[in-house]
């Protein structure tokens, strides 16, 4: 527990700047009766949860379920628009955490922002036309090398790997 406990915090710290967070089971029982979570800004700490913003409750989640992903890794896992209530320094913030902290392990992650985008490895873009679904692969020229750009990074004999979906 005391592992976990300090991940957590190092990552909220990390997602959320000027920040400090605890994580300790309820008064009087032990972790398998739960678990609470205590949140500072400054000097301030918060009585519950429900003090904070969607955003911030947003990432005092992610930071758990990643901590406890670093305790029991796996090579893929799949994230949905964990970011759809941050602002972009915070969605940059959590692409940099996952880029730096599980490089062995894949994220499939689906969001609309940027500061997810700018630290993909590689990126599928989807489309919808005229009835028509495309999806794109795109490899970042930071990623491939200063001079290639995405279509040059394909391998051997790979198409532009547009799918179309009627």
């Amino acid at each position: 527990m005391i592992g976990l406990s300090q991940e957590f915090c190092n990552i909220f710290a990390t997602l959320l700047p000027g920040s400090k967070a605890r994580l300790f089971p309820p008064e009087n029982q032990s972790v398998l009766d739960g678990l609470e979570i205590k949140v500072a800004f400054g000097d301030v700490w918060k009585e519950s949860l429900s003090e904070l913003s969607g955003g911030q409750r947003s990432l005092a989640a992610l930071s758990l379920i990643l901590a406890l992903l670093l305790f029991k890794p796996a090579p893929l896992y799949i994230l949905d628009e964990v970011d759809a209530a941050l602002d972009l320094s915070h969605t940059q913030n959590i692409g940099q955490l996952i880029k730096h902290h599980f490089q062995h392990s894949q994220f499939l992650i689906v969001s609309l922002k940027d500061g997810m985008f700018n630290n993909a490895n590689v990126l599928f873009k989807t489309k919808f036309q005229d009835g028509v679904s495309t999806v794109t692969r795109h490899v970042p020229l930071r990623v491939a090398g200063a001079k290639q750009t995405s279509d040059e990074n394909r391998a051997p004999g790979e198409d532009r790997q547009r799918k179309k979906v009627r």
